[in-house]
């Protein structure tokens, strides 16, 4: 019996679609499985007394943060733009003293259709190893901390064009456990007009 040739062809693309296809399905699982590793270690240093920002109180009580649903919608590319001249800018906080920062450079992304920026600052003084990216944005007060959250991002190196974004990892400041502590505000540079319904959510006792 001949076999038309048009039969290999079609079983061979669907052979292809289906190994990419296994593979995104992988790929997704094993980055979840990863997520919700770190957010475990998280909450098992939330129990420990040394460097847990709850009290006595609230670790007596404390089971587990609250975070949105994982979703790789989330964890973004965006265009990196490295400042050439990073000038220090003073970030208003929870207390009376601003802190100091160094304007790193910018990332770009598209979020629901629209291009939205950030501001990627680091520490200007003392030793800091990861850019820190304070943002607002439209669940805040709603699902999220009012008072916005954090992001942490490896620093690109000096042509990198590209940086990743993972809101998934979003996490919330000190303060939004213990008003004892001090946090840095996001600044009107980073406030989003648009909800990010990813990483952690309103704490609550």
């Amino acid at each position: 019996m001949k076999i038309n040739p048009k039969f290999f062809i079609g079983l061979s693309l669907l052979l292809i679609v289906g190994y990419f296809l296994q593979d995104l399905v992988l790929s997704d699982n094993q980055y979840i499985i990863g997520l919700q590793k770190e957010r475990l270690e998280k909450d098992n240093s939330f129990r420990r007394v040394n460097g847990s920002p709850l009290n006595q109180a609230q670790r007596d009580t404390f089971k587990t943060l609250p975070y949105y649903a994982p979703d790789r919608a989330y964890r973004l590319d965006a265009q990196y733009q490295g400042f050439t001249k990073r000038d220090t800018t003073r970030m208003a906080t929870t207390g009376a003293q601003p802190e100091t920062y160094l304007r790193w450079g910018q990332a770009t992304f598209i979020l629901d259709k629209q291009e939205y920026k950030l501001t990627l600052y680091r520490r200007a003084f003392g030793p800091d190893t990861t850019l820190f990216i304070p943002f607002a944005d439209r669940t805040n007060g709603l699902g999220s901390y009012g008072g916005g959250r954090y992001l942490d991002a490896a620093v690109p190196a000096p042509d990198a064009t590209e940086i990743t974004l993972d809101f998934n990892k979003a996490y919330n400041p000190y303060c939004a456990y213990n008003s004892s502590f001090v946090c840095p505000l996001p600044p009107a540079e980073n406030r989003l007009n648009v909800e990010i319904p990813a990483g952690e959510k309103t704490f609550h006792e």
